[in-house]
């Protein structure tokens, strides 16, 4: 088994979710009492977004490529950024490390195209949404992202930052993110991409009015993929 390492804190909400859900599937996988070899490096979240308003992303990217070469040293064999937006600065972490750097805009995308789909539509901070990054790379693979109009992407944010990287789940923000979805479904998304890895505390992937992806999950089963190979097969343990 590969050992995993996870840049986490961002939020520590979604970092929890990462590491049951890398469990849970290695349990399912191996069978037993077997668990995934793993190590995280849980930041301080207020200092990354301090960067993220004073647009220094640069200063963002050598911070988690620091951790990311401190990951590598202490054993991980391939790095995840546990969050969407700070893949804004992934060509900066990979270029720290020589651990795979699993990339979740790819492994959405990879996904997305497995199902047929083509006009997904982007739910995520504003930072993903606006900087162009998450849709420039998506669209190199034939993807045509969606995402809501400006009040819808303040929702989104505030949502965000505001509840559920607080551990706040609101079943009013639940209703008023469930219409964006409606709306953009009316205006021919195909799909929904849950771009933040927080969102999947508020919204079920399975339960909506279009196909959704789960960027949460999916890259947690890529972790898990490479940790132990796509064929590896259940046993005792």
């Amino acid at each position: 088994m590969k050992t995993i390492g996870l840049i986490g804190g961002m939020s520590f909400e979604s970092t929890a979710v990462y590491y049951r859900m890398i469990n849970e599937a290695v349990r399912e996988r191996l069978g037993g009492l077997h668990s995934a070899e793993v190590l995280v490096h849980s930041v301080d979240f207020q200092s990354i977004v301090e960067f993220q308003k004073a647009g220094r992303w640069d200063a963002a990217g050598a911070r988690l490529g620091a951790v990311a070469a401190g990951l590598e040293k202490a054993g991980a064999d391939c790095v995840l950024i546990c969050t969407n937006t700070m893949h804004l600065v992934a060509d900066a972490v990979q270029a720290a490390t020589k651990a795979t750097l699993l990339n979740i805009i790819d492994e959405t995308a990879g996904e997305i195209l497995a199902d047929g789909k083509r006009r997904p539509l982007l739910l995520a901070t504003r930072y993903t949404m606006e900087h162009g990054f998450y849709a420039e790379r998506m669209k190199a693979v034939g993807l045509d992202v969606m995402v809501p109009d400006e009040a819808g992407r303040i929702l989104m944010h505030d949502v965000i930052f505001n509840e559920l990287c607080q551990g706040k789940v609101l079943d009013t923000s639940r209703e008023r993110v469930l219409a964006l979805i409606d709306a953009a479904r009316a205006e021919g998304a195909d799909s929904v991409i849950l771009g933040c890895t927080e969102i999947c505390l508020l919204l079920d992937p399975d339960a909506l009015a279009l196909p959704g992806f789960d960027s949460t999950a999916i890259h947690a089963r890529a972790a898990v993929d490479f940790a132990l190979g796509k064929v590896a097969t259940s046993k005792a343990a």
